[in-house]
């Protein structure tokens, strides 16, 4: 199939980039009648075709390949159209005075151009839909501005995350908890394994701002604080090699609550790697095994974040970034008990009434985190646009 019957282009040279973007991208809506969109797709079309003839292909392109399959696939229906009108205007040519041929050209181009509306709606669904993928993170959730009521809430957070992973089958393993006197979390880290959650629990990194009158204090003054949300990629049993004899490991008896088998038994596990002196520990469940295995996963997720700091200068600031200082005023989501309503300050967000359903940790969370990622998918598809266009028209100049 040739390249060109997608579209009919024009030259970028002679057209103001910046013109273009702002027609294109208002309202989030790619407008794939501009010459930049079409340049792109046509581009894709080339790396698919390149990738589709390779007899041999890395992990890397076949990832690839199975990426662009589905939007080639729709480009390709769409020059099946084209060549369908292309017909019809000959036949009109050829058989301009015959009132049932004008006739039935007229509604077989009504149903190809209603056709390719639909084809230009799955594009667009396409191009901007979430790429979700199965992995797993680190979750950590830590108390900020606000004393007790900020320990307080982290469990409520933590709770939120738990019946959220419930919600989307995920699997989880609290790695650690530290619980303050009167119930509240200071801090905790969980694992949390599935379809999806290493792009839709990213989104939760940042300061969660809660507003409501505190439990442990009385009258009705409105009191805020604050609980950061940090998520670091949680690596599979490939991504790290860790040999035995690099680990020290130790075991206890568990300290606080959780009944007479757990504080009786060495069932806590302290797992210290001796080249970085980084530990490790893990007591929250009642077999030793099972602790040991959540450890040595919370210990790969953090050598792995060790590893990407050392070897790319701008993660360095990954966990300081989601977490900020704790103040107030570097949010990204407000919790606000006394309206009623959860805030999300982030573009892709809005305001969700019914905070108690929210905190259930249901479709709710589910419509946000999709809402979010895919407005983080459509500025990433926007920028790589942009950028092949600008390279594009530079070529085209030179």
């Amino acid at each position: 199939m040739s390249l060109a019957r997608i579209f009919q282009f024009r030259p970028l040279s002679c057209v103001d980039i910046s013109i273009i973007f702002r027609k294109c991208y208002s309202q989030n809506i790619i407008n794939l009648s501009e010459p930049s969109i079409q340049v792109y797709l046509q581009k894709l079309m080339l790396e698919h075709e390149d990738l589709h003839t390779k007899t041999r292909r890395s992990p890397q392109e076949t990832k690839r390949l199975f990426e662009i399959k589905p939007i080639v696939s729709v480009l390709e229906q769409r020059i099946a159209l084209y060549d369908s009108i292309e017909s019809l205007k000959d036949l009109s040519k050829k058989d301009s005075d015959d009132p049932e041929v004008k006739k039935m050209i007229k509604e077989e181009a009504e149903i190809y151009l209603g056709r390719l509306k639909e084809i230009d709606g799955e594009l667009m669904s396409i191009l901007v839909e979430p790429q979700l993928t199965e992995g797993g993170v680190l979750v950590e959730i830590l108390a900020g501005v606000g004393g007790q009521e900020a320990m307080l809430f982290a469990k409520e957070l933590l709770e939120l995350y738990e019946s959220y992973a419930h919600y989307r089958d995920w699997e989880i393993d609290i790695a650690s908890i530290d619980v303050s006197d009167i119930g509240g979390v200071r801090k905790a880290s969980m694992l949390v394994q599935g379809y999806g959650a290493p792009e839709l629990m990213k989104v939760e990194a940042g300061v969660h701002r809660v507003q409501r009158i505190p439990a442990t204090e009385k009258g009705g003054r409105i009191h805020t604080s604050t609980v950061s949300v940090a998520v670091l990629p949680q690596p599979s049993e490939f991504d790290l090699n860790i040999p035995d004899r690099d680990l020290n490991f130790e075991t206890k008896r568990a300290s606080g609550a959780g009944g007479q088998h757990v504080n009786t038994t060495d069932s806590a596990v302290r797992i210290t790697h001796l080249p970085t002196g980084t530990v490790v520990e893990c007591q929250e469940g009642r077999s030793q095994i099972k602790n040991k295995e959540i450890a040595i996963q919370k210990l790969r997720a953090l050598l792995l974040q060790k590893q990407i700091d050392e070897q790319i200068s701008k993660i360095n600031s990954e966990r300081k970034s989601q977490v900020g200082t704790l103040n107030r005023n570097e949010k990204i989501r407000t919790y606000n008990y006394p309206q009623d309503r959860v805030t999300e300050h982030r573009e892709g967000g809005g305001t969700i009434r019914s905070l108690k359903t929210f905190m259930e940790g249901g479709q709710h969370l589910a419509e946000l985190q999709e809402s979010l990622i895919q407005k983080q998918r459509f500025q990433v598809l926007k920028d790589e646009i942009e950028d092949y266009a600008n390279k594009y028209q530079k070529s085209n100049t030179t």
